[in-house]
């Protein structure tokens, strides 16, 4: 497999406002790909055709979209409104919180996406059937919350069901002393969600071992992580929710300097 590509992700409740100020530069570092988290407060989708309207080349993600809060023909109908360009646009897609019928679920939503004329879609997964669902039926799987070593051997299993499955994961960052306590608050929240608190003990690791907690670790995280996957997204841990935080976040981490 060759190196995976470095991509970047940010809040989605930055608003289309500040992601536009964001993307641009975003572009000019080199990142692969801009992910927006999707949440209640945030809308990813309206985030992206506001970062799409200030760059040119720069491919776009959502991040993982829970489909029990927003079905996939609403998906689509968004991403026809807003006329996201298909060729740049990543859907990313889970079961969200009902465990009853997930995979039923996830299913249906890939193929209603793919209906509608979205081209690329993957899911969000933990757990070996849905990863196995999203290189069977999806482009691929999203990733989160694991160690290279087992990003490593997920995506190799991956590619067993597809050669062609696209295997990204998230990395939570965070390259300054001023961010480390968000990423900690951040850290403890998911260790403390059973789903993740059992994942976590079937790596054996502690949830912080998944993170990039300063910038003197990153490039030896970054090496390890794309030797292992596809795709690698910081998803970017700043002080506070300011475009200027995530610039400076961009600056200091993207391929390119700026």
């Amino acid at each position: 497999m060759s190196r995976g590509t470095v991509s970047i992700g940010l809040a989605g409740s930055l608003g289309p406002d500040a992601v536009a100020q964001i993307a641009p530069s975003v572009e000019a570092a080199g990142f692969h790909t801009l992910w927006i988290n999707d949440t209640p407060d945030g809308d990813a989708l309206a985030a992206l055709a506001a970062a799409a309207g200030v760059t040119s080349t720069l491919r776009l993600a959502t991040g993982v979209i829970p489909v029990d809060r927003r079905p996939a023909s609403e998906i689509a109908a968004e991403v026809a409104s807003l006329a996201v360009p298909l060729d740049r646009l990543t859907v990313g897609i889970g079961s969200g919180m009902a465990k009853e019928g997930a995979l039923a679920r996830v299913r249906d939503a890939i193929a209603v996406l793919h209906d509608a004329g979205v081209p690329r879609v993957l899911v969000g997964a933990l757990g070996p059937k849905m990863r196995r669902l999203g290189a069977a039926r999806a482009e691929g799987v999203l990733l989160n919350w694991v160690p290279p070593t087992e990003a490593a051997a997920q995506a190799e299993a991956l590619h067993g069901v597809d050669a062609d499955s696209h295997v990204a994961v998230y990395v939570r960052t965070a390259i300054v002393d001023a961010a480390r306590e968000r990423l900690a608050a951040e850290t403890a929240r998911y260790a403390s969600f059973p789903n993740y608190a059992a994942n976590f003990a079937r790596m054996g690791v502690d949830a912080a071992d998944t993170t990039i907690r300063d910038v003197t670790e990153l490039g030896d995280a970054l090496e390890a992580y794309t030797a292992a996957v596809d795709e690698v997204v910081l998803r970017a841990i700043v002080p506070d929710d300011t475009a200027a935080a995530y610039i400076e976040f961009v600056r200091r981490t993207g391929p390119t300097p700026l």
